[in-house]
């Protein structure tokens, strides 16, 4: 992996924790460069647990998601970029959808990650892939000389959502997360606006693992992550 990039683009700041920690510790445990951007800080709808607190306001939950988020960044060895794009709606519009673009120029990633195109119980989720999707397709180009700066295409994944059955998603590819566990286990102690998730979470790595073990056969396989390609893996042989 190393020399690797990976870029990894959440609706809200905790979003990459719960579904791509173990994935993005391995790729920086291996030499990989890795930036996780939230699009919004998910303040007013993934920060349940502080608006519990008398008094609170919009501005300090910003404040407390950032640096929950950049701790669980720097625990799998990742850069935190955060857009401020608001929540619940998250709206990517045309100048916002530019400059995930040039980020990605800037940075050109060899891979990208980010929500499925489907969810019916999150409205910013789909808004995040479609932003995703549109910047990765502006950022390479019709592959042909543009008129415009360009990057290589990626590759294209989606991370597992909180009910994968109702949101199309069907796992292509499972990541062996055994080795950087504790560092998501880290990540996920980081969010504490959502705890009650860590327990869910740390559960399907468990069940993941299990899978994981069955395609393999690998009886180390204790924990895995799971993606699906929403682009064809080009390989030279079988």
């Amino acid at each position: 992996m190393t020399g690797r990039r990976m870029l990894v683009v959440g609706a809200h700041s905790a979003d990459f924790v719960w579904r791509a920690a173990g994935t993005i510790a391995r790729h920086t445990a291996g030499g990989g460069e890795a930036i996780v951007v939230a699009l919004s800080y998910g303040e007013r709808g993934e920060s349940g647990g502080l608006w519990k607190e008398q008094g609170q306001t919009e501005e300090n939950v910003k404040r407390i998601r950032h640096g929950e988020a950049e701790r669980a960044s720097t625990a799998v060895g990742a850069t935190f970029r955060a857009f401020d794009f608001g929540d619940y709606p998250l709206d990517v519009g045309p100048e916002r959808v530019d400059q995930l673009a040039e980020l990605m120029r800037d940075f050109a990633p060899h891979v990208v990650l980010t929500h499925p195109q489907l969810d019916p119980f999150n409205p910013d989720h789909p808004a995040a892939y479609a932003a995703v999707a549109r910047a990765r397709l502006l950022t390479s180009g019709a592959g042909v000389a543009s008129g415009f700066r360009t990057a290589a295409p990626s590759e294209f994944l989606v991370f597992e959502p909180h009910q994968p059955e109702l949101c199309g998603f069907v796992p292509t590819v499972y990541v062996d997360i055994t080795s950087t566990i504790d560092a998501k286990a880290e990540a996920m102690s980081s969010m504490a606006a959502q705890v009650y998730l860590k327990e869910y979470y740390q559960q399907r790595a468990e069940q993941r693992g299990n899978h994981a073990r069955k395609v393999t056969g690998n009886a180390d396989i204790r924990y895995a992550e799971a993606f699906q390609r929403i682009l064809p893996n080009v390989v030279t042989e079988l």
